[in-house]
Formats: C-alpha cells, structure tokens, sequence
C-alpha cells in the first residue's frame, strides 16, 4: 500500500549568473535532485510512477524522467515497462550495502541476534547513529505472524525509538540537549516522548535498569526493549533491540525481555574486543 502523498521540499529556481557559476550550480542541482528520486523511491518497495514521483518530490515529470533515465543507465533505478513503475536499482544496494560493511561487526553480531531472536521469539535489530538517527543495520526476524514494520536501512528517531534511547542513556545531558536542539521531539505516536524533561527521566530510568523499552512511541502496536553495545573504549558502538507486537510484549514480560537483551549486549561487548564502562572503571 502506498503511502500517503507526501510533498517533498521544492528545489527553489537560482536568480541570474553568469553562464560558469550557473553550469556548475546546475550540475549540483541535478545531483540534488538525482539523490532526492534515489531515496523517495527508496520509501516504498513497490515502486512509483512518474505522476506519484512528481506529487511527493515537487519536481516536474519531464525533470524526473530525465534523470531517472541517467540513473538508470547506471542501474541505480530500474523502469517496469509493464507496469510503468519505477524501482530502485541493484547499484543503488551496491553502494549502500558499504555503509554496513564499514561497520565490520555486523558478521559477527549475527549469531548473537539470532540467540536473541530464539530466546524471545520476537524480532531482534542492530542499529548505530548516523546523523541524529538511528539506522537498522541488519535483523533477523520473528518467526510470528506480525513483524517489524521498519526496515533494514530504515531511520528512526533517536527521542522516539528503544534503540535511540539506550544509546541517549550514555550521553551526558549536555549532548541529549543538543540532540533535542538539532533533530526536534517529534510526535510519531501519541504515546511519543515530547517535553525534554520527560525524556530526562526517562534515561535516567533506563540508566538504572540497564535497558530501554519503547512503549508505541515510534509506532502504534509494536513495542521495543533495547540495550547498548561498547567499543574497546567503553563508548557505545551500536545498541541491540527485541521488537515485537505490544500484546506479546505485556508489562510484565518487559523485565525479561530487557534481562535478555542485556546479557547478549555484554557477550557482544565482549565477543568485538569491547568492554562495559562499569568494568572499565574498576580495571
């Protein structure tokens, strides 16, 4: 199902220059805009047409043909002629398939996440930061009916999301202000954290119990107990998660979940050369 149309920011027309600044400010609009297709078409699987791709970027058919047409040459996009829909491309995977293979522990997290997903029957995630957000680096998903909707390479919020706010619990609340100051409190759900002294509490809990839990505040019915991951430095390297539907997820299966999902971030903390802050302060 597609989403609901979404306008996307319209790339505002450049005032006069002269002909040298004008070709070299074109050329980066059309990256620009070439990157705006890439990731729109990203959203959804099924794909879109020119007229929908036109609706959510603001750009104008005969523009998003054009370079659609370049992008596919490249294979970065991909054009059903049956259907007229267009697709993201193999390359586009190619590429993108680098940002986790800089992240050299996701290999060595599977079996890890797979321990996870079999103790709790629930999906199990890996996420890093990247930008004010956290990215899905890879999962293995429950075998139950309903999964996760977010998918691998999917963002979310750091301030709305389980996996966000482990990874806030380790930030001095100097850093959390500025997180807030940049990237907002966005209201995803109505179950979503919004008062900046709300979410203070809220690390200060998770600080306290070890693990975070996020209670339909990034999406209606899914529910997320998460902990974090550290580097040789003790600092934190990327943040575990279990996500399952919120009526298999009950309150009192929250501590078990959260006990789960400790004990296999300290034997990943571990298995990756990586140490727990509370013993890298008594070593």
């Amino acid at each position: 199902m597609k989403k609901d149309p979404i306008r996307r920011r319209r790339v505002e027309p450049r005032s006069a220059q002269d002909p040298e600044t004008d070709a070299k400010d074109s050329g980066v609009q059309s990256v620009d805009r070439a990157m705006l297709l890439i990731e729109t078409l990203a959203e959804d699987d099924d794909g879109y047409r020119l007229t929908d791709l036109a609706i959510r970027t603001g750009l104008s058919p005969s523009t998003i043909h054009r370079l659609l047409t370049t992008l596919e040459k490249r294979r970065f996009v991909q054009f059903d002629r049956e259907q007229s829909i267009w697709h993201i491309g193999a390359q586009s995977f190619a590429v993108g398939a680098t940002f986790a293979r800089r992240r050299n522990f996701v290999t060595q997290a599977m079996p890890y996440l797979r321990k996870l997903r079999d103790q709790t029957r629930e999906t199990a995630n890996l996420a890093v930061v990247d930008d004010g957000a956290m990215v899905i680096l890879t999962r293995v998903e429950s075998r139950e009916i309903m999964r996760s909707v977010t998918k691998v390479g999917g963002r979310a919020p750091m301030v709305a999301s389980g996996l966000g706010k482990a990874f806030l619990s380790t930030y001095t609340e100097e850093d959390v202000f500025a997180i807030i100051r940049r990237e907002g409190m966005p209201r995803l759900t109505s179950k979503s954290i919004v008062r900046a002294g709300d979410l203070c509490k809220s690390l200060h809990d998770i600080r306290e119990r070890g693990y975070s839990v996020d209670d339909e505040e990034a999406q209606v019915g899914m529910r997320c107990v998460s902990a974090v991951v550290y580097d040789d430095r003790s600092e934190p390297l990327a943040a575990i998660s279990v996500s399952g539907k919120a009526s298999r997820v009950p309150d009192d299966r929250l501590p078990v979940l959260g006990k789960f999902v400790q004990e296999v971030a300290v034997e990943m903390t571990h298995a990756l050369g990586g140490t727990m802050p509370d013993a890298a302060k008594t070593s």
